[in-house]
C-alpha cells in the first residue's frame, strides 16, 4: 500500500528527547517500511526515517527558538498533504483534529489516531459535526467521554521495536524511576513521597514545558532541593532509557488524570522493570496487576508495592511486553484498519531485490 503518515511537528520523528506521539509515528513508519509498504512521512525535516520524508518545517518546532506559534506550521502541512492526497491509498493522521474540515470529502481513505485526552468539554460538539472520520483509540478508557455515533475503526495499543529496549543482565535495583513530564497531572510530588516512604533514591528524568514552569518552580523544585533522596536528571534521550529504566527497582507512574496510554509504562516493561501506577485512564489495560506491576490507590499502597516489586519476575515482565506491545503487532493492527477503509485502494507491497 501507499501510505502517508502525518506526524505532529512539535518534535522530530523520532524525538531527540521527550515525545510520545512522534515516537510512535516513527516506530509505526519504520515497521510498515520493513513490511514492504511504500510510506511517506510528513514530519519535521530533521526527522530520521527509512520512509520517504516530506519535511514540513526545518526542525522540531519545540526546539526551534524562533517559533512562537505552532498552529500556522501545522495548517500549512495540512494544505501540503491535501495537495498530495491522491498519491496515497491511505492517509494516517496523528495531529488530533486539524485535518477534519479539509479532508471531509475523502474521509473514507483516512485514519485518525487520537493520541490525547478526549474529556475536554468542547470536543463532543466537534466530533458530532464530523461523523464520517474513522477514528482509532489507543486505549478503551480514552473512549469513555466520547459522544455516541463516533466512527470507531479500532483500538490499537502502542508498540515498541522489540530490540529498542532490552533488560539488563544484572539490574542495580537500588532506586526508583520517574520518566516523563513535570506537570500536575503526572504527580511527581507523589513519586517523591513514595520514594521517601520507601527509603529509596528517586531519579526524575523529565521535561518542563513552559506551561508547567510555575508548577516546577513553586511545587516540585523546592521538593527536589530539600529531599536528599531525589535527583533531577532533566530530559533524556532514547539511548539513555535502557540504563535509566533497566536499573530501576520500579517505574513510578502516579498519575492523576485520564491517561490515554502512557508510553513510558511499556518502555519500562520492555526493560523488564515493574510499573507502580494509580488506576487512572489506561493503566488497568496496560499493567497486569501482580505480574508487570501494581495498581495502587494511595501513597501507603505504593510504598508497599515498592517493597514487593523485587518479588516480580522481570523476565515475565519482558515476556508480557513482547506478547502485547511490540511495534510489529501495532503495525499489523493498523494494516487491518487500512484494509477495511471504504475509500482505500490496495496497491501491492514494494518488491525488494
Amino acid at each position: 500500500m501507499k501510505i502517508a503518515q502525518i506526524a505532529p511537528l512539535a518534535e522530530r520523528c523520532p524525538p531527540k528527547f521527550y515525545g510520545g506521539t512522534e515516537r510512535i509515528v516513527s516506530y509505526l513508519t519504520e515497521q510498515l517500511v520493513d513490511m514492504g509498504h511504500d510510506v511517506t512521512l510528513f514530519a519535521s525535516a530533521d526527522s530520521v526515517t527509512s520512509a520517504r520524508l516530506c519535511g514540513c518545517c526545518e526542525m522540531a518546532l519545540r526546539l526551534n527558538p524562533e517559533v512562537q506559534e505552532q498552529l500556522p506550521w501545522h495548517l500549512a502541512m495540512m494544505d501540503h498533504v491535501r495537495r498530495k492526497a491522491a498519491e496515497f491509498d491511505v492517509l494516517h493522521f496523528h495531529v488530533d483534529l486539524l485535518h477534519f474540515p479539509t479532508f471531509r470529502d475523502i474521509a473514507g481513505k483516512t485514519v485518525t489516531t487520537l493520541h490525547g485526552r478526549q474529556d475536554l468539554p468542547d470536543l463532543a460538539a466537534f466530533y458530532r459535526q464530523f461523523p464520517g472520520y474513522p477514528l482509532v483509540s489507543i486505549s478503551h478508557a480514552q473512549r469513555t467521554p466520547m459522544p455516541a455515533g463516533v466512527n470507531w475503526a479500532a483500538n490499537v495499543y502502542h508498540g515498541l521495536p522489540e530490540r529498542l529496549l532490552t533488560p539488563l543482565p544484572h539490574p542495580d535495583g537500588g532506586y526508583l524511576a520517574f520518566l516523563g513530564r513535570i506537570s500536575p497531572e503526572k504527580r511527581p510530588d507523589r513519586a517523591i513521597a513514595i520514594a521517601a516512604g520507601a527509603g529509596l533514591p528517586l531519579r526524575i528524568a523529565a521535561k518542563i514545558d513552559r506551561a508547567d514552569a510555575c508548577y516546577w518552580a513553586e511545587t516540585i523544585e523546592p521538593l527536589v532541593r530539600t529531599c536528599d533522596c531525589v535527583t533531577f536528571c532533566g530530559e533524556i534521550g532514547e539511548t539513555e532509557k535502557a540504563d535509566f529504566l533497566g536499573n530501576a527497582r520500579a517505574l513510578l507512574f502516579p498519575i492523576d488524570w485520564p491517561e490515554p496510554f502512557g508510553l513510558v509504562m511499556i518502555e519500562a516493561m520492555a526493560c523488564g522493570t515493574p510499573v507502580i501506577a494509580w488506576p487512572c485512564g489506561s493503566t488497568p489495560e496496560i499493567i497486569d496487576h501482580g505480574v508487570t506491576g501494581f495498581l495502587v490507590h494511595s501513597i501507603d499502597e505504593a510504598v508497599a508495592a515498592v517493597r514487593r516489586a523485587g518479588e516480580l519476575d522481570r523476565g515475565q515482565v519482558r515476556a508480557r511486553f513482547e506478547q502485547r506491545f511490540s511495534a510489529h503487532r501495532m503495525a499489523r493492527d493498523y494494516l487491518a484498519v487500512y484494509e477495511r477503509l471504504a475509500g482505500a485502494r490496495a496497491s501491492p507491497p514494494l518488491q525488494f531485490a
